[in-house]
């Protein structure tokens, strides 16, 4: 179960909700090259439980997720949140630029943390790298490190990533650390080793993406990415009781434990 001050971020529909009161999260992820990353993110977050995903990116991208998905909707509107570069390449990122300028919250993944400038980054937002780009965004912001460097520390990487691009930091691994400018930090592990096994970090995007936008006018980053990892990691523990798991069947997972911790 999740601790008591992490509830909220679960809380059931009520009758008086509509789809935009629950929230809208907008996906600009995917690419011509990773395509599934798309797929992954969204169907996370709407087993998370939103009120409308919205995606956005090339044209086929947009049909695969329709075609899994098709109550996402790829058309320009209201979002509470989103979730940016999940399967995104540099040559392909011109379309996170706007995203980058809005002032809703956001959760920035893989080819967002390479393009992103943090000191013109509006709104608040969480980062999710794992060790290589926590390494690659040190580098560029700081001095060189490597992963091993980033492996070796990685509550010290986490608070300095925290500080140096003033946003909260989730830093993906067996123990996933969570730090934010204010130097407090969780930690949330061992995870389950399965989890390495490719997607699973668009999965998590779309987990974070959906808890954001659904309290994205009153939300603690630090709480919101507790809450999503948790969530994750549990979706894990139970598939890998079953054998081998994928990033697909994690994403599906979601729902089950959702519906057992929300209530």
């Amino acid at each position: 179960m999740l601790p008591n001050r992490l509830q909220k971020y679960l809380r059931l529909p009520n009758n008086t909700d509509d789809k935009y009161s629950r929230g809208v999260v907008g996906f600009v992820t995917g690419s011509q090259n990773y395509p599934g990353a798309a797929l992954l993110g969204v169907t996370a977050a709407i087993r998370t439980g939103i009120g409308m995903v919205r995606y956005y990116g090339p044209e086929s991208v947009e049909r695969l997720v329709l075609e899994s998905r098709p109550e996402v909707v790829c058309e320009p509107g209201r979002v509470s949140a989103w979730v940016l570069g999940s399967g995104v390449t540099s040559s392909e990122g011109d379309r996170l630029f706007s995203a980058f300028e809005s002032n809703e919250p956001k959760i920035i993944d893989a080819g967002a943390l390479e393009l992103c400038d943090f000191e013109k980054l509006s709104g608040r937002a969480i980062l999710t790298p794992h060790a290589g780009e926590a390494a690659a965004l040190i580098s560029r912001l700081d001095a060189p490190i490597d992963r091993a460097g980033v492996e070796a520390e990685p509550e010290v990487v986490a608070r300095q990533l925290a500080m140096l691009t003033g946003q909260t930091v989730c830093l993906k691994g067996n123990i996933t650390i969570v730090a934010n400018p204010d130097y407090e930090t969780v930690s949330v592990g061992p995870n389950p080793a399965d989890l390495a096994t490719a997607g699973t970090g668009d999965v998590l995007a779309g987990i974070m993406g959906a808890i954001l936008a659904a309290h994205h006018d009153d939300f603690d980053a630090l709480d919101v990415a507790q809450t999503a990892v948790l969530i994750h990691t549990e979706a894990a523990k139970r598939l890998a009781a079953q054998g081998p798991i994928a990033a697909l069947d994690l994403a599906d997972e979601v729902r089950q434990v959702v519906a057992e911790w929300r209530t």
